[in-house]
Formats: structure tokens, C-alpha cells, sequence
């Protein structure tokens, strides 16, 4: 029996038609994308808007990944059976709508509620957006998708927060919400009226293991999201969440290797160049997500910049970004992805360790420049990684691949947020003492022979002084050897390119027969 006809082969548009649904699509993507980070810069106003604590504020955030996470496995299904542009449609309606509803949020439970209903409805925005890219496209136009489909994914977490700061600044921050309302309308006429339809594939839902999945996922956001907050291993709410996270993965993993229609195809696994795919991918999100979490805070919290300030000083790496992006799209098919995916690592690496090297005094010409060098390693791995994972990929798995690319990003940049929070909370602690132990009366005249006629009449203030300077010191030192763990495991990952193999479609996988 013949595949159904989505499910076999690319639908290539007009380049008209073609233009309007990528701008459409592309409009859902940065409407998700958005709202990763948009709010972050709000919740100090909605925790005092909302009359909520420090803790529970959180929840607004907490809730939004959890359920993503979740709900992003089972796009692939979904997609077979309502069709992927019907499942589009609902999805960016049901985020606008969700957008508006927390926008309108009077107190934290509602806030908490309609967050996890956005979380929902954007999941299955992404990948949708990505296997519809590939399906209008001719072959040999796919390395260009993927190109205005990169700039919208890593560009996007970058504006967020610049945006965010700015609407807060000088509206509030309800409009952090509103802003989407335009754009959803907009995207939602466009795609309903030039985008193709796909035909529905009844097909069993296995349910146990999205069970599983979903426990596994969803502790283990619980557990990286609030572990910091409890001191990880000290708290019996976080060992009882990483226990179920570890038991359901590897209950799920079993579940894979022995069911009969499980969640995801086991064929797609044993394709060697989209399993390395998963990992690099995974890599990506740590090295996007974790700095973007990382140099901010630095930026406001030791040099002294606002918010909106330390927002456009992270801008070159989007235009970085944006650049090898547009470069890697005309470069795939004619030079070797594994070449290029290794360049962007290069290039990622070198711009870390570049920022290994900042001074605690120093202009915004070095973290401008390390931007920029950090943003063309970013759009270099992303474009031609995206491609390569793919390549050698049967079209009908495309949404299901496109859902655990996203979801490894997603979960590599929970997991680095939650590595570099801590290891800067740690290292903090170590540089602390260890400067402290060398403050003493005799070292202090000669580090500066005023410092004591200075402060010495103030008594405990002199000492308070002084420890904030320790401290001061501390943190950035932290903070440069954040940088460098994560220029460690930028080069530890070089090695997984032996693993991959060059496609021989050039990005559209090979063709699946028909009877």
C-alpha cells in the first residue's frame, strides 16, 4: 500500500507562494521563540503586579518549559492526524489567545495557568514551521530554509530580552504579552490562506510511552528549574524529581528498544548522522542558552549597564549570527556540512576563549567583538547541523525529527543554565575564600598605601567595604571560569564529526518508494 502523499515526498511552491508562507511561518517561529526569554526581564514587575513571592514568580517561567517540553514529542503524531496545517493554525491561535489571557492575569494561579497553555500551543509551533520549510522548498533550496529558519531560532532568545526591557521600561509589563497579538493575527491569515495542505495518517498512539516520556521530562525540568533554588542533593523534593526523571527515561529507553508501535521510529535512531545530530544539537542549546543566561548578569551586575544597555551589547552575536547564517545557506550542498559544523565549533571556542580574557575594567569594544566571533560560530553549526541531521532521513519523519531536534536543544540549554548557575555559585565561594585569605593588614598598604587611611576610621563599615570588593572580585572570576568549562566542552565536541557521514541527497533525504 502507497505512503499517503505527505508523508512521501516534498510539496515544492511558485516562488510567489513559496515567499509568502516561508514569512508567515517564519512569523509563528519568532512569535514562539520570543517569548522564551521576553519575559524574563518582566518578572521583577509581575512579581509586585501579582503580589507573588521570589519563589513563586518562578512558576511563571517553570510552568511555560514544562509543559513545552511535554507537549513538543508528540508533534510528529499530531501532525498525521489533524494535518500540519491545521495543527499550525491551532497552535499559533491558541498561543496568541494564550498571550492575551496572560496579559490579562490578575493574579499568580491564573498567570501560572495560562503560561502552561502558551507552553502547549508553542510547542508544536518550531517543528512544524521546520519540516513545512523543507516541504516547500525544491532539494537544492533547503540549506537556505534552514538558513531564515536558524535566524529565527537563535536570534530570536537574543532580542527577547532587549525587547522585554523595553516595552517594561515604557508601557508595563502586560505588553511583554500583548505584542504577540498583532503578529499571531497576521501569521494566522497568512498561513490560512496560502499555506498547502497536508494530508491526514491515522496511525495507534502509544500511549505508556508518552507517559513515561512526559514523567521523565517533566521532572527533569522540575528538578533543573528549582534545584538551585533548594541546594540540589539537600532537598528531598529535588532527589525525588531526579529519581523519577532517571527511573521514566530509562524505562522509556527500554520501552523504545521492545514495543511493538512505539512513540518514535526506531529507524530514525539508527541513522548515524541524525543521532549525532541530537548531541550537537543538545551542545547548541548549552552554548546559546547558557551564555545568554551568563552575560547579561555580568554585564549589569559588574559593569554597570541597564538593562537595556547590556541588551544591545549582546546584539553583534545575533548579527553575527545572522550573517553565517545567510553564508552557511549558500554554502551547503556545495562545500562538505561536517567542514562547516566544525568551523562554527572553531569559531564557538575561540570566541569563549576570548571572553576567558575580560578584565574587570574594561570598554565594550571585547565582549562586542567576542559577540561577533561567538555569533558566526553559532550560525556556521546550526545551518549545516540541521542539514546534515536530515539528509540521510525519510521525508515522512521529518515533523517527529524536527520535535526531538527542538527538544534537545531545549533540554541541552536547561541542563547548561543549570551547570553554569551553579558552578558560578561554587566558584564564587572558592575565590572568595581564597582572596580573602590573602586580605591582612600587611597586604592591604601594599595593594594600596591610601586604602587604610581611607577606611580604617569607619570600623565596620570599612569591613563591609572591603568584603564587597572580595566578593565583586569573586563573582567575575566565576564567571571567567564558567566561560572556560564551556570552552572545554565547545572543543570536546569536535570529535563527534568522525561520526557523521555527507548525505547523498544534498538535504532531502532519500525518496521512499511507492507501491
Amino acid at each position: 500500500m502507497a505512503d499517503t502523499p505527505a508523508n512521501v515526498a516534498s510539496h515544492p511552491l511558485p516562488p510567489a507562494e513559496r515567499i509568502i508562507v516561508t514569512v508567515g511561518v517564519m512569523m509563528a517561529v519568532l512569535l514562539q521563540v520570543l517569548d522564551t526569554t521576553i519575559a524574563n526581564v518582566a518578572l521583577p514587575h509581575m512579581q509586585a503586579s501579582l503580589s507573588a513571592t521570589q519563589e513563586s514568580i518562578n512558576w511563571v517561567l517553570t510552568s511555560y518549559i514544562v509543559a513545552s517540553a511535554i507537549a513538543l514529542p508528540i508533534s510528529g503524531w499530531l501532525a498525521d492526524r489533524v494535518g500540519r496545517k491545521r495543527l499550525l493554525l491551532i497552535s499559533v491561535v491558541g498561543f496568541t489567545v494564550a498571550s492575551v489571557l496572560c496579559a490579562m492575569a490578575t493574579s499568580l494561579t491564573e498567570m501560572v495557568i495560562f503560561r502552561a497553555l502558551q507552553g502547549v500551543s508553542g510547542a508544536f509551533i518550531v517543528p512544524l514551521a521546520q519540516a513545512t520549510l523543507f516541504d516547500i522548498n525544491p532539494r537544492e533550496k533547503h540549506g537556505q530554509a534552514m538558513a531564515l529558519f536558524g535566524g529565527g531560532v537563535m536570534i530570536g532568545p537574543i532580542l527577547g530580552p532587549v525587547l522585554g526591557g523595553w516595552l517594561t521600561d515604557n508601557y508595563n509589563w502586560r505588553w511583554v504579552f500583548l505584542v504577540n497579538l498583532p503578529v499571531g493575527i497576521i501569521c494566522t491569515f497568512v498561513m490560512l490562506r496560502y499555506m498547502p495542505k497536508t494530508e491526514t495518517l491515522k496511525r495507534s498512539f502509544d500511549i505508556f510511552g508518552f507517559a513515561l516520556l512526559a514523567i521523565a521530562l517533566g521532572a527533569l525540568q522540575m528538578f533543573l528549574d528549582r534545584g538551585e533554588q533548594k541546594d540540589w542533593l539537600q532537598s528531598w523534593e529535588i532527589i525525588i524529581e531526579l529519581g523519577l526523571a532517571v527511573s521514566a527515561a530509562w524505562m522509556f529507553v527500554v520501552h523504545i528498544a521492545t514495543a511493538k508501535n512505539p512513540l518514535f521510529e526506531r529507524s530514525m535512531f539508527a541513522d548515524r548522522n541524525f543521532s549525532t545530530g541530537l548531541l550537537f544539537m543538545a551542545v547548541t542549546g548549552v552554548l546559546l542558552l547558557a551564555g545568554l543566561a551568563l552575560l547579561p548578569p555580568l554585564l549589569q551586575n559588574l559593569y554597570g549597564y541597564s538593562v537595556l544597555q547590556s541588551g544591545f551589547l549582546t546584539a553583534p552575536r545575533g548579527v553575527g549570527t545572522l550573517i553565517s547564517m545567510l553564508l552557511a545557506g549558500r554554502l551547503v550542498g556545495k562545500i562538505d556540512s561536517r567542514v562547516l559544523v566544525g568551523i562554527g565549533v572553531t569559531l564557538m571556542g575561540v570566541s569563549l576563549w576570548m571572553m576567558t580574557g575580560f578584565a574587570i575594567d574594561q570598554p565594550s569594544r571585547p565582549v562586542i567583538m567576542s559577540g561577533v566571533v561567538q555569533g558566526l560560530g553559532l550560525g556556521l553549526i546550526f545551518v549545516p547541523l540541521q542539514s546534515l541531521a536530515f539528509e540521510t532521513l525519510a521525508p515522512k519523519m521529518r515533523t517527529t525529527a524536527a520535535a526531538l531536534l527542538n527538544l534537545s536543544r531545549n533540554i541541552g540549554g536547561s541542563v547548561g543554565i543549570s551547570v553554569v548557575s551553579a558552578q558560578l555559585v561554587r566558584m564564587t565561594q572558592v575565590a572568595h575564600a581564597d582572596i580573602a585569605s590573602h586580605v591582612t593588614d600587611q597586604t592591604i598598604p601594599t595593594a594600596d598605601p591610601t586604602l587604610l587611611q581611607t577606611i580604617a576610621p569607619q570600623g565596620d563599615v570599612a569591613l563591609a567595604i572591603m568584603n564587597a570588593e572580595v566578593t565583586r572580585q569573586a563573582l567575575f572570576i566565576a564567571y571567567l571560569d564558567d566561560f572556560k568549562l564551556m570552552m572545554l566542552v565547545t572543543f570536546a565536541v569536535l570529535p563527534l564529526l568522525l561520526l557523521m557521514k555527507r548525505g547523498q541527497q544534498g538535504g532531502g533525504g532519500p525518496p521512499v518508494a511507492m507501491d
